[in-house]
């Protein structure tokens, strides 16, 4: 299992010659995986901040780029929502070992169903910051104009503005497709972890009330949602982080609830 333990950045080679690129935290289970958002990378400020507290708390943590995010190979526009799971799934499989939590944010929260749904024997608990679930139907698809859909059809791709970014999002018509074969609201999502799902009203990308019809979707034993007046959609102020790593915390099984039981 090629992991190391000082947070150095490596690479994980994939078949078809791209590679992941990831960084590990070596410490006792369960591992925290991060997964990260539509076009953000494994150097955020959640991320970071996470590895930062696994290496002060001895948990082990993975942190990865999916293809064409980050410092990790290929094309952003070549992604799919499936590439991008069996990009999470080959990092997990290969770099983590016995349970795991899960933190996924925004585009990283569906993700983290998915993989939560492939690997659900191993999975301890799922942590969802402002996440969006079947987002290319949803909100993608669902925001466009005619002549943008008719447009994205024809061309099979779509800029938009970013606020985060110089440069613009790029969405694909590829993307919207094959994202079909990963619907998770489509039907009841159950899961056996305790699910926690944090989400900032003032997000201008994805709804507060998205994370409460999540909640309501979910078939868990411990579902809880926690709304931040005032949150944004990164909630990567202090307070915010401070939250989400004792929301972390709270699914731990040395640290929470869980080693009451």
């Amino acid at each position: 299992m090629p992991t190391l333990s000082d947070g150095s950045v490596q690479r994980l080679a994939r078949p078809d010659g791209n590679w992941v690129a990831y960084a590990t935290t070596a410490g006792r289970d369960p591992a925290v995986v991060f997964l990260g958002g539509f076009r953000s990378d494994m150097t955020g400020t959640k991320a970071m901040a996470l590895a930062a507290w696994a290496r002060k708390a001895g948990h082990a943590y993975l942190r990865f780029d999916y293809l064409g995010h980050g410092q990790s190979s290929g094309r952003f526009e070549d992604g799919t929502i499936g590439r991008w799971l069996d990009d999470s799934l080959a990092a997990i499989d290969q770099l983590t070992s016995g349970r795991l939590v899960l933190v996924g944010s925004s585009m990283g929260g569906w993700l983290a169903l998915l993989v939560a749904r492939a690997r659900m024997e191993r999975v301890a608990g799922l942590v969802l910051i402002a996440a969006a679930p079947d987002f290319t139907e949803r909100m993608l698809l669902g925001g466009l104009s005619p002549e943008e859909r008719v447009r994205l059809e024809r061309e099979g791709r779509l800029e938009r503005p970013s606020q985060y970014s110089p440069e613009p999002s790029v969405f694909t018509w590829k993307l919207i497709e094959e994202g079909r074969n990963h619907l998770v609201l489509d039907k009841k999502l159950s899961l056996p972890c305790p699910v926690r799902l944090l989400h900032g009203q003032s997000d201008p990308d994805v709804s507060w009330e998205y994370s409460l019809q999540i909640a309501a979707h979910l078939d868990a034993p411990d579902v809880v949602t926690t709304l931040v007046k005032g949150g944004d959609h990164r909630l990567s102020t202090p307070h915010d982080i401070a939250r989400l790593i004792a929301t972390v915390e709270e699914l731990l099984p040395d640290r929470g609830p869980l080693a009451r039981s």
